[in-house]
């Protein structure tokens, strides 16, 4: 898994305790580092205030369950060097501050996917990018929905896998209100999502 917030940290604990628990096993988790230069905080979640818990929420989950935690440069060779290791079937991002290049696209041979507030228009999103939840409050949204989608190399593009249902959005709701509103909803589409992949990938051996 890669992520962080609360996206991240829901995911994560739908992964280790929910339904899908018994199906999967986490074998690596990235997370940000919010003061790392590569991770553009002044663009993403990371720029609107936050806890020092917050920011380390999701290693903390990771690490108390004994699940190896990387925070750096997911495209270097170093953590190719990990992920070789961990050997992932699939991988999930949620809420996580790098960009993911071919190299780590085509590791995991079920896919990697991303999780990505949106509304249920069309595919892709007009609120594509970094800082979808602001964009979505200065058009007087409501409501969003999250796009589980496949990972490519441009911004929110790939092929679309599953679409949560709408999430009412409080009129005075911040950004970082709508991370955590929603943050459930993702896990629960995360999980479901994963359900049927692994369902077609038995059917296909």
């Amino acid at each position: 898994m890669f992520g962080s917030y609360y996206r991240g940290f829901y995911l994560l604990n739908e992964l280790l305790h929910g339904e899908i628990s018994s199906q999967v096993m986490v074998v690596g988790v990235a997370s940000d580092d919010p003061e790392a230069s590569n991770i553009a905080a002044d663009k993403r979640v990371w720029q609107y205030p936050h806890t020092s818990y917050e920011e380390r929420m999701v290693a903390e989950l990771a690490e108390e369950f004994d699940v190896e935690t990387f925070i750096g440069p997911v495209n270097a060779q170093p953590f190719y060097d990990i992920i070789d290791q961990w050997k992932p079937d699939i991988c999930i991002m949620a809420t996580f501050g790098q960009r993911i290049k071919a190299r780590l696209i085509n590791t995991p041979p079920l896919g990697f996917y991303n999780m990505h507030p949106c509304i249920d228009d069309s595919w892709p999103s007009q609120y594509v990018g970094g800082n979808p939840f602001q964009a979505l409050m200065l058009d007087g949204k409501r409501y969003c929905t999250i796009a589980f989608h496949a990972v490519d190399e441009s911004f929110d593009t790939g092929s679309l896998m599953g679409m949560s249902k709408k999430i009412a959005l409080p009129k005075e709701a911040s950004v970082t209100d709508m991370h955590k509103i929603s943050s459930f909803a993702a896990a629960q589409l995360a999980s479901c999502a994963l359900k049927k992949i692994i369902v077609q990938h038995q059917a296909s051996k």
